[in-house]
């Protein structure tokens, strides 16, 4: 099934911090945060300010690091990957569910349907596809089993700092 549209509504206040957002994505934590901080996949529901802060990365950005995963693991370069992840930007969650992307090794093509992608192989360019309505379902299974925050959960302590740093300052002012 490359092309769906019954996908789930999503919690838009729900984030996953770095390592649940590697599991999920099969990424190293070393990786996640290379992408987060030269920019690649940045978490939306909160980045980190500083020591003792935690990002926390939207159900999309899991997504978006998995499919980055798929590709690097097909053989297309960094260079390649940013190029796609700008243009996946400028799509909506749902847009994201219906595109396939195919790639020759070198560069990497949006499908957003069947047609396309049989032009696309017909023509020599495709050798492979990523579904991603296919990679939605799967980290939706995986972060199912995970743990999820609420954006407003951290915010009790003011900061949106994480439990240490909530203690360390309670004991700072004690």
């Amino acid at each position: 099934m490359l092309f769906t549209d019954d996908l789930p509504e999503l919690d838009e206040e729900a984030g996953y911090r770095g390592p649940i957002a590697c599991r999920a994505a099969g990424i190293t934590y070393r990786q996640l945060d290379y992408w987060a901080r030269t920019g690649l996949v940045q978490p939306t529901v909160r980045n980190a300010t500083g020591s003792g802060t935690q990002r926390l990365y939207s159900f999309r950005d899991v997504l978006v690091l998995k499919v980055v995963k798929r590709l690097l693991d097909t053989g297309v370069s960094l260079q390649q990957i940013r190029i796609a992840v700008n243009h996946l930007r400028d799509h909506g969650v749902e847009d994201l569910a219906q595109i396939t992307l195919m790639s020759d090794g070198a560069s990497v093509y949006e499908c957003t349907s069947a047609d396309e992608v049989i032009d696309l192989v017909q023509g020599g360019q495709g050798v492979f596809g990523i579904a991603v309505g296919r990679v939605w379902r799967e980290v939706e299974g995986t972060l199912a089993e995970l743990p999820a925050e609420r954006v407003d959960d951290d915010m009790t302590t003011g900061t949106g700092d994480d439990e240490l740093s909530a203690r360390r300052r309670q004991r700072a002012i004690s």
